[in-house]
């Protein structure tokens, strides 16, 4: 498992901002770039009523977020997906339109290239139900 400490110090304030979103009732989320999947695991252990999807394009983080998901046993945290969000929304995932109460960026967008951000902002507009949020971080 990977533990940036990037990660470590900002996943406590950053949790504090997705309460605010996530409601008491149950929620389809979305993590694109989760990275090592310390974030993931934290905000899906604190968010029970989250079914919580991270995703990722690097092999190796998959790997990451799967040993933290069982490492951690947060059962509300799905087997991440490999995704790149530069391809578009249709080519990964199986996320289907309108779908997302909430999709999750974090750290994303000032290392990504250009092509990622407009294809996460794309994303959005098509899986992100009527109401749903695009919470970006970083």
């Amino acid at each position: 498992m990977q533990a940036p400490a990037a990660a470590e110090r900002n996943k406590g304030p950053i949790l504090t901002v997705l309460r605010e979103y996530a409601g008491p009732g149950a929620l389809r989320v979305l993590e694109v770039g989760a990275g090592a999947g310390l974030h993931t695991a934290h905000f899906a252990r604190a968010l029970p009523r989250t079914s919580w999807q991270p995703s990722d394009i690097d092999p190796r983080a998959l790997r990451s977020i799967t040993a933290y998901a069982e490492a951690m046993r947060v059962p509300n945290m799905l087997p991440p997906i490999l995704l790149d969000v530069s391809q578009g929304w249709e080519t990964g995932g199986g996320t289907q339109p309108a779908t997302l109460d909430l999709l999750v960026s974090i750290t994303i967008m000032h290392i990504a290239e250009l092509r990622c951000t407009e294809g996460l902002f794309k994303g959005a507009g098509v899986l992100l139900k009527p109401g749903g949020v695009l919470f970006t971080y970083g």
